[in-house]
């Protein structure tokens, strides 16, 4: 009965989803919502939802950082990428320690490395819920592209930090701090590495065969979501990052084969969305009622302070010194919600910590989530609009780059190219 009213649903969403994308109601919030719903009237068992989130969401998370990776201008990004430069090296780092002082303040008796675990797992963002943002083709090009890739490589930075201070605050000091340091390096050094090779590699393969009409669409599409796979899996097995090498093989691929693959970006804009939606549905189903019951005035202000004061002001100072206008580093700050890797991140430290404080992390974890998907999806339509009117009234051009009339956002296959790019550079 579950599956049968889940089917129906997304079928009934499908249809006005369209519609749906000008207004507040957002895809995540949405199957979030409808989860819950059928978690709690007992329509659908939460039996073995919980494994099966992990499964989804991780392949999710994998799936669509290669895609999303594929259709950014790797040219136009080397001309201007100050912005996502500057908000991973230094806003990332900067939002750790700040969330970690912070929270310091609101977790009384906590290990201070369980405190830092939590300020990692609420670090990574999440472009997927802020959707209305990064699609809209009335913001500025510049600024969708500098949110896609910072929420595409924050996910892979932050998991060092989050697989360390899980380690540190379960006190399983089985590597020295030298180890540590280098298990940091190589997670991102060798990520990035491993998806340079694969995606240059795999795009080149692809060229090859379609030169020699030696495969069609629906082959290389079969072929990209594997080599999205092989990225991960190569990386994880010479101790690198395999969400960074995801990313970073997307990256590469897509610039190699240069629009030549459609189905890189039909895929994000169907099967890709429906395995989003499925991980947000489980999210719902499996781990939001629990969490319900366990909010109180201490998580919400935890939450609260992660996203409306520690991201924005590390952002903020991190984009000192930058073209950036203080409009532009507002919108930034805000749009940082947390998504599917806070709440994958969680799932994966759970067995490596004490229950005493794994239970809260992941519920807490759980509980950001799903209030970043309301707060951000309802202030996502209108807050885009806003931007790009404020932007476009100031004559901000550090952040407009022409649009043609025909321009679509980045997660289509519509796909524009920037006008005039050499005159672009920072």
């Amino acid at each position: 009965m579950g599956l049968l009213l889940l089917a129906l649903f997304t079928v009934a969403f499908s249809m006005v989803a369209n519609r749906l994308s000008s207004t507040v109601l957002t895809a995540p919030m949405l199957f979030i919502g409808f989860g819950l719903l059928l978690s709690e009237t007992g329509l659908m068992s939460r039996e073995g939802a919980e494994g099966t989130l992990h499964v989804v969401a991780e392949i999710t998370l994998i799936v669509l950082l290669f895609l999303d990776a594929a259709q950014i201008d790797l040219a136009t990004l080397r001309k201007r990428h100050v912005w996502p430069v500057r908000m991973l090296v230094i806003g990332l780092p900067l939002s750790l320690l700040l969330g970690t002082l912070a929270l310091a303040l609101l977790l009384p008796g906590w290990p201070i490395f369980a405190v830092a675990l939590v300020a990692a797992i609420l670090a990574p963002t999440d472009a997927a819920l802020g959707q209305a943002v990064v699609s809209n083709p009335n913001v500025p090009e510049r600024p969708r592209r500098a949110l896609t890739v910072e929420s595409g490589l924050n996910d892979g930075l932050a998991l060092p930090a989050v697989l360390l201070f899980a380690s540190l605050a379960a006190e399983s000091m089985d590597r020295s701090n030298a180890e540590w340091l280098a298990f940091g390096a190589k997670q991102i050094l060798l990520g990035p590495l491993a998806g340079i090779i694969a995606g240059t590699v795999g795009g080149v393969i692809l060229l090859w065969a379609k030169h020699r009409n030696a495969t069609a669409d629906t082959f290389e599409g079969v072929g990209a979501i594997a080599l999205a796979g092989a990225s991960y899996l190569g990386a994880t097995l010479i101790d690198g990052n395999g969400f960074i090498a995801a990313f970073v093989a997307g990256l590469c691929f897509g610039n190699v084969v240069r629009g030549q693959c459609k189905f890189i970006y039909e895929f994000t804009e169907s099967e890709g969305q429906l395995l989003s939606w499925g991980a947000f549905f489980l999210l719902g189903l499996a781990l939001v009622p629990e969490a319900l019951r366990h909010l109180d005035l201490r998580t919400l202000a935890i939450i609260a302070l992660s996203l409306v004061i520690i991201r924005p002001l590390a952002i903020w100072i991190a984009l000192i010194g930058t073209d950036a206008s203080p409009v532009t580093r507002l919108f930034f700050g805000w749009f940082g919600p947390c998504g599917l890797a806070t709440a994958l991140f969680a799932l994966l430290v759970v067995p490596k910590i004490d229950h005493a404080l794994a239970e809260p992390i992941l519920l807490l974890a759980v509980n950001a989530v799903w209030i970043s998907a309301l707060v951000h999806g309802l202030s996502a339509a209108p807050g885009a609009r806003w931007y790009a009117a404020r932007v476009r009234a100031m004559g901000e051009c550090a952040e407009i780059e022409p649009i043609e009339a025909s321009a679509k956002p980045l997660r289509t296959h519509r796909r524009k190219e920037i006008a005039d790019p050499a005159a672009q550079g920072d």
